[in-house]
């Protein structure tokens, strides 16, 4: 694996967290969704007393009336589960971030999060990688090793074509299982207005999370410590009479907008964003969405992931 200290913390996802806390985690993305994904009606993982923040639909109500209180049941599923990732690889996802990372770095990143717990969890993993040029499903079979090493082989190419963020949403309607969550991939340029009505169609049937990469403002006074700012078509640098802080300024309210706006169409739908500009970024925020339901427990154990790679990948 390649050594890159956001893929170790990844990759302690795996290995830190107990099972039951996985499902439990994965059940924030989806649980929510009016899909028929939530809880299982296999075997009995957990008992405890009804929290304030739990669900009622996990109130189980012999097991009440026996203890004389609320309490809450979580049930194994009895089958595996379906998650698809959808990933834009047209030439823009080679703009830069702010960390110096290339957009289809930050993304990929995310996406190896999701697996971490998905494959942990034994779900079924489908990978898609979408251009101009075609849209393309790669077979997945295996642990997490492998679904890396399956990303890293489709990910070294020439990104010579541009985006069609139609056509992989397209693909993502017809997604006929609605029991699958979907997962997106993409920059935050490749979403306008007029796509929020098939973002809010998916996510009506399916549970979705949007990962949301921020890139660089090419409009931003240069920074010497920063990376150069090039044109993710041409390769050549942004002209310095353009960059100035009112052209900045109306980028980053653009953009700003643009995110809020996705994020409460997926908001009412039960579905999630996560916008960030590093791979960092991304896994801080991936553990804060996946651990706000949680119990003090569990969140304490899912916080201390980061904590044990940051004082060196144990």
């Amino acid at each position: 694996m390649i050594d890159d200290p956001i893929r170790r913390k990844i990759e302690a996802l795996t290995t830190q967290l107990s099972l039951p806390t996985v499902r439990k985690a994965l059940g924030v993305l989806e649980g929510e969704h009016a899909s028929g994904r939530r809880g299982g009606s296999g075997g009995v993982l957990d008992v405890r007393a009804y929290e304030p923040g739990d669900e009622s639909r996990l109130i189980d109500w012999k097991t009440s009336a026996r203890q004389g209180r609320p309490m809450v049941v979580q049930r194994e599923r009895l089958s595996t589960s379906r998650v698809w990732m959808l990933m834009d690889v047209g030439r823009q996802m080679t703009g830069t971030c702010s960390s110096g990372e290339t957009a289809w770095q930050v993304a990929a990143n995310a996406l190896r999060m999701f697996a971490a717990l998905s494959l942990r969890r034994a779900d079924d993993i489908s990978l898609v990688f979408g251009d101009e040029a075609s849209i393309t499903r790669i077979a997945f079979h295996g642990g997490f090793a492998q679904f890396e090493r399956t990303v890293d082989q489709a990910l070294e190419r020439r990104w010579e074509h541009r985006r069609n963020i139609d056509a992989l949403l397209d693909y993502a309607r017809r997604i006929k299982d609605s029991q699958a969550m979907i997962v997106l991939a993409t920059d935050e340029h490749a979403l306008e207005e007029r796509h929020l009505t098939v973002i809010r169609r998916i996510a009506r049937t399916h549970p979705v999370v949007l990962i949301n990469v921020a890139t660089l403002n090419p409009f931003a006074l240069p920074d010497r410590k920063g990376p150069a700012v090039l044109d993710g078509l041409s390769g050549r640098r942004v002209p310095a009479f353009l960059r100035s802080a009112k052209a900045a300024d109306e980028v980053r309210t653009h953009r700003n907008s643009m995110a809020a706006l996705l994020d409460q169409e997926l908001s009412r739908c039960g579905s999630h964003m996560i916008r960030a500009a590093s791979s960092e970024a991304m896994f801080n925020q991936f553990v804060r969405l996946v651990s706000v339901s949680l119990s003090r427990s569990t969140r304490n154990q899912l916080h201390a992931v980061p904590e044990l790679n940051l004082a060196g990948g144990r």
